[in-house]
């Protein structure tokens, strides 16, 4: 009974209209009077101590560290850069998308930032260029949700910090999956633009080429001592995201010269913004999870599952599929902070690896960010590109079932995951 008390105030709540970090404290009173412990100080002792986590630390930072790479000419000198190598092949722009929001996602960690920074430069290229507007926007979009997988991953420390995972293994486990995205929706932009005939860009000889790519060096470092940092243990990813902020800092003001110290208080009040609903939320979680934990949820999700618990792949598809129904709905944060506390327990009674399951998990809801009705990243590029949702929704189609059919090849193969992840952990 106490589930439907659960998901029935949660889904109530938000049916009314109250913002989801306000439903999360609702929901979790409800559960209080219903279990009989109605005390206001469990309220505020969970909230903090949701909040309070040193880990957590990483997140204003590269929310910062974004905001500086884009103020700070580092976005436009990679899509130049990936313009100048690939931009002359028939969908050369396209892949230039795909290529550009990989090394972004290597930067920034945030799927709204890499989208709507793509959206901005590529989109209009690509409308005079003669490509379908619906279909690019479709693969900006998919472009971009390649963040959250990539490190460094705002995403996967908000999982590792409400799970209990290693942030940095799961950096260094998400390298594969991300590139693999990136990889399906290539295959999927090179068959849907088949009868195309958009006008290309000219060839760049190899001394223009080359002066792109030193232009870009800077911004390509950064992913470099980030993700070396991690693997040799120099660092921790709290640390790592101190030192993406001060990189992009240094770069953008006194490397690129594109950031005044006049901007910088603008700079950092976005990413205060950000920071803070993302710390309300992780914050207003933590009540809820508590809460979730003493009504003994898990266990009783876990016996409703019982008997897929012996085939992890059978369970892994299950909890895959909810994970993928959810997200069409709420956002991608809510629903890592929500399902974490109700999913970690089963996968850990099944034996399941907590970093493979991770790396999956965020990549469903990572495509959950392009699903209608939500599809957050969608209505951000829509609204970049000013076009409306319904005709970016068919155009999505091709790169999300490319991006579904890359978490099912997971599904089957865990081995994709965890054996490089083995590999890079030595």
């Amino acid at each position: 009974m106490i589930v439907f008390v659960f998901i029935g105030s949660l889904l109530g709540l938000m049916a009314l209209g109250m913002p989801i970090a306000f439903a999360l404290i609702g929901c979790g009173l409800v559960m209080m009077f219903y279990m009989g412990i109605p005390d206001p100080q469990i309220v505020i002792q969970n909230m903090w101590d949701g909040a309070n986590s040193f880990p957590l630390l990483a997140v204003p930072f590269f929310m910062l560290a974004g905001e500086l790479m884009n103020a700070g000419g580092m976005t436009r000198r990679i899509i130049t850069m990936a313009m100048a190598w690939i931009g002359h092949i028939r969908g050369g722009l396209g892949y230039v998308a795909v290529l550009a929001a990989i090394v972004m996602a290597s930067l920034s960690g945030s799927a709204v930032a890499d989208a709507a920074a793509l959206a901005s430069v590529l989109i209009p290229l690509m409308r005079n260029a003669g490509y379908d507007i619906n279909r690019s926007c479709g693969l900006i979009s998919c472009g971009g949700i390649i963040a959250p997988v990539l490190p460094p991953s705002v995403g996967m420390i908000i999982f590792g910090v409400a799970g209990g995972v290693s942030i940095t293994k799961l950096f260094l486990a998400g390298i594969v999956p991300g590139l693999l995205m990136g990889l399906a929706i290539m295959l999927a932009w090179r068959w849907s633009i088949g009868r195309d005939k958009p006008r290309v860009e000219p060839r760049r000889t190899l001394a223009e080429r080359l002066s792109e790519t030193r232009k870009a060096l800077w911004a390509l470092v950064m992913p470099v001592v980030v993700i070396g940092g991690l693997k040799i243990g120099a660092f921790t990813p709290t640390e790592a995201a101190v030192i993406a902020a001060v990189y992009s800092l240094f770069v953008g003001v006194f490397v690129y010269r594109e950031i005044k110290l006049s901007d910088l208080f603008g700079l950092m009040y976005r990413a205060a913004e950000t920071t803070a609903v993302v710390m309300f939320l992780v914050a207003a979680a933590g009540v809820s999870a508590w809460l979730i934990t003493t009504a003994n949820i898990p266990q009783q999700l876990a016996d409703m599952v019982q008997p897929f618990m012996e085939n992890k792949i059978l369970l892994m598809t299950i909890l895959m599929v909810i994970v993928l129904i959810v997200g069409t709905a709420m956002d991608f944060t809510p629903t890592v902070l929500i399902l974490t506390p109700v999913l970690m327990p089963i996968v850990r009674e099944a034996g399941i690896d907590p970093v493979y399951f991770g790396v999956l998990f965020i990549m469903n809801n990572a495509i959950g960010l392009v699903t209608p009705p939500v599809g957050t990243v969608l209505n951000v590029v829509c609204g970049v590109a000013r076009v409306p949702m319904t005709g970016v929704i068919k155009g999505v189609v091709p790169f999300m079932v490319a991006q579904i059919a890359v978490l099912v090849l997971l599904v089957i193969f865990p081995q994709i995951v965890l054996w490089p992840l083995a590999l890079m952990s030595r």
